[in-house]
């Protein structure tokens, strides 16, 4: 499956999974609140399937997957049969309205807590956080050395490359200076403190770490593999051998070694290749190829394999799955919240922004990287929805809990001519996030 149709496939099933828990959050609720649901839909526009069951809901799947409804009885929207009064919505307490509204994000709020337990059961693949600094940049200046271990990031322990680069994007996004605690090859901890606030205000996080130069560490120069027939295993290479040096060079790791090979190469492909095997150093001459890999661009090859990095699993028996998945949740709900904060104040760039063309490419390539990494991306975007959702805004659950809430104060409902004025609000909000982050989809693209 290419990336354009993997792309528009798990996006598909990204929202249809989230989107239909959202809305039979409040469908359950309202039935469970005696009020009539006459339609369930997920998806907008016209239906490709549908049906009537016996409580006299319509449920159908319609062409549009993106988003979905739900549609009670409701008095603001015509003339009510007398007989089904007391199903209706509005004739309900305020209470009971809230609950309705409140459901479609705490059901979301249950598939995060859900998701994020069911992953730690199965056990999230991850990597060892070592990394390196790239020279001269802000993370190599702060002291950051080749192979450094992260063992904490602004004082909370980190265990993986994903978390803690996580952690270190969560504090590009305030450009503060943040702590961090690593160990070097000898084992013993330092405390670094990376600058952030030298860090140009209004870019996305992408050039932040770009300028911050903080990445994984590069594979050791080591021929992990070495494949029969191939320049190397003609030359006399075996797996495991220490790559040492090419023409005279020194190697610093693997990838040195494959910029070493190609500059080389170029002048003559034989190559002069000194390895280390059981501590004994030994020259080797390497007449390499000019061919292409698996459908790669041509290139200068000898037929060697990197070694892979250090793996470190995250698996939880049920009891502790479900408080790593508490505090999981509990960690992503502040710092979404942080996030928002930085974007109304001005602090994070708007063009951290991304709409479903940004969720589409992340959602396949989470989906690329097993069942565990893809249920931990539905958890973040289900949180992120109800989070979303429960904002203020007209249109949003969040508009309508507010108009409950005033409701509640005042004794009596919001005048209709409050909500329709409210509503235009809304949908011009919305429409300018919508456009803002779909722009920096495609802004994103075109420079890719």
């Amino acid at each position: 499956m290419n990336s354009f149709f993997g792309s528009v496939f798990w996006l598909a099933i990204t929202l249809g999974v989230l989107v239909t828990f959202h809305e039979f959050g409040h469908y359950w609720v309202a039935r469970r609140c005696g009020v009539k649901v006459l339609r369930f839909s997920v998806g907008f526009g016209k239906a490709i399937w549908k049906r009537t069951g016996r409580d006299g809901t319509e449920y159908q799947i319609a062409s549009i997957p993106l988003g979905g409804y739900v549609k009670m009885l409701d008095a603001r929207e015509g003339e009510i049969d007398p007989a089904l009064r007391d199903q209706e919505f509005t004739g309900k307490s305020v209470w009971k309205r809230i609950a309705i509204v409140a459901a479609g994000p705490g059901f979301n709020v249950i598939f995060t807590l859900a998701a994020f337990w069911l992953m730690f059961m199965l056990g999230r693949p991850d990597y060892v956080p070592v990394v390196t600094a790239t020279p001269q940049s802000i993370a190599a200046k702060a002291g950051v050395l080749p192979g450094d271990r992260i063992l904490s990031v602004d004082g909370q322990p980190v265990t993986t490359l994903g978390d803690s680069l996580d952690a270190i994007a969560n504090g590009l996004l305030s450009r503060a200076p943040l702590p961090i605690t690593v160990s070097g090859a000898d084992g013993r901890p330092r405390q670094l403190v990376l600058p952030l606030d030298r860090l140009p205000p209004g870019q996305p996080v992408e050039k932040y770490f770009d300028a911050l130069g903080l990445k994984p560490a590069p594979p050791p120069a080591i021929a992990a593999t070495v494949t029969p027939g191939q320049p190397a295993s003609l030359a006399g290479m075996q797996g495991g051998d220490r790559l040492i040096s090419v023409n005279g060079q020194a190697v610093a790791d693997f990838e040195a070694f494959g910029r070493l090979v190609q500059a080389d190469a170029v002048k003559s492909p034989t190559l002069s290749v000194v390895i280390e095997r059981n501590g004994q150093p030994k020259k080797l001459s390497v007449i390499t190829k000019w061919e292409s890999l698996q459908g790669q661009p041509q290139k200068w090859v000898m037929g060697i394999g990197a070694p892979m990095p250090e793996q470190a699993m995250v698996r939880y028996g049920p009891i502790k799955a479900l408080d790593a998945s508490l505090q999981t949740t509990w960690h992503n709900a502040m710092q979404t919240f942080a996030m928002f904060g930085k974007l109304i104040t001005g602090e994070a760039s708007t063009q951290n922004l991304h709409g479903v063309i940004g969720i589409a490419q992340v959602a396949n390539a989470s989906a690329g990287m097993g069942f565990a990494s893809f249920l931990q991306f539905l958890a973040l975007v289900s949180l992120s929805l109800a989070i979303i959702n429960l904002m203020p805004i007209p249109v949003l659950d969040g508009g309508h809990l507010l108009y409950y809430l005033i409701e509640l104060i005042k004794g009596s409902p919001v005048s209709e001519q409050t909500m329709i004025v409210g509503q235009y609000i809304g949908i011009a909000l919305l429409f300018t996030v919508m456009g803002l982050a779909f722009y920096n989809d495609i802004h994103g693209i075109l420079l890719s």
